[in-house]
């Protein structure tokens, strides 16, 4: 996919391209066992299916109950959908979306059209506003999207992209673990996408028997979403906690190191992505795809969408193909 540079390069005069603000330098390197103190587990919660959009099966991972717990993280989906079922046309205000794709491509139009494929990301800022669509061009897309809150002080910019092909990921392994550093940094190795909230975002692939030892800046909060499993492999925390199945978030209370996970299977491998960011302490109001910080702003986003103004201009006139 050329999706990298040739949306920089068609967007360029219609939104403001590229992340004005870098991740804040960190020690986030991976870390062996000896003197390694982890976070404890404080909550498990199970993804349960729903539906969601046109036709289109989510499991969220995240919803308002973890919220305060996972500041700054809104949301997080792990989706499954096929044609004609997607998610058409809808806006977005005052916070970050990131897809991951995991399996074959989807489509996601907004004033231009761009294909995300297996293994791909696109990190969006939808800022002030945003139109877009998430439709599958082939059977059967399986993904992950995380919703990120911005600060009151960088809801209403203007909004920005970065999409990364799957080559472009930077990826490390050692010891039988295998990661892609999507943002933040692991194993001596750091991504290069720039985020407004400062955040980490790695997704590990752990052979059977395996352990690794993440570093997570201290004030940070931080949750693993466990993708794949053997029976009684996932186990984060200490080695004597209770294995953790598939499809389920696992949050890690404050402090210590880092976070330290074990792949206690014999014969399978655990994928799991761990998930870090900085708080941002502010109040959090949302309704729908709008997330602002007082009824009132929600109010006038609404008015905004209803009346295609301030960010929502090309509401009346632009529809994906």
């Amino acid at each position: 996919m050329k999706a990298a540079i040739n949306i920089a390069n068609t967007l360029r005069g219609l939104v403001t391209f590229g992340f004005i603000r870098n991740i804040k330098s960190m020690s986030s390197s991976s870390s062996s066992s000896q003197n390694f103190v982890s976070r404890s587990v404080i909550k498990k919660v199970f993804a349960k299916l729903q539906k969601e959009g046109d036709g289109a099966v989510v499991r969220r991972g995240i919803s308002r109950s973890e919220q305060k717990l996972l500041d700054p993280f809104l949301m997080l989906d792990e989706f499954s959908v096929s044609p004609p079922a997607g998610f058409p046309d809808h806006p977005h205000r005052g916070f970050e979306t990131v897809t991951e794709e995991l399996l074959i491509k989807i489509s996601k139009a907004t004033r231009v059209q761009s294909n995300i494929y297996a293994g791909d990301v696109q990190w969006m800022t939808a800022g002030r506003g945003i139109i877009h669509s998430e439709m599958p061009e082939e059977e059967v897309n399986k993904g992950l999207q995380l919703w990120i809150n911005l600060s009151s002080s960088e809801k209403m910019i203007e909004p920005n992209y970065q999409e990364l092909s799957s080559a472009d990921i930077p990826k490390a392994e050692q010891n039988g673990v295998q990661v892609k550093v999507i943002a933040g940094e692991s194993m001596g190795i750091q991504s290069p996408v720039y985020t407004r909230t400062p955040t980490m975002f790695l997704d590990f692939t752990l052979g059977p028997g395996a352990q690794f030892h993440q570093n997570v800046p201290e004030s940070w909060n931080v949750f693993a979403y466990v993708l794949e499993s053997g029976e009684g492999g996932a186990v984060f925390g200490s080695s004597n906690s209770s294995p953790v199945s598939a499809h389920n978030v696992v949050v890690f209370g404050q402090g210590n190191d880092g976070v330290s996970v074990w792949n206690k299977s014999s014969s399978k491998i655990l994928r799991f992505v761990l998930i870090a960011g900085e708080p941002i302490g502010e109040p959090v109001v949302q309704y729908g795809p709008f997330v602002m910080n007082t009824q009132a702003e929600i109010d006038m986003t609404i008015e905004d969408y209803h009346y295609s103004k301030n960010g929502f201009e090309m509401a009346k006139y632009w529809k994906s193909q």
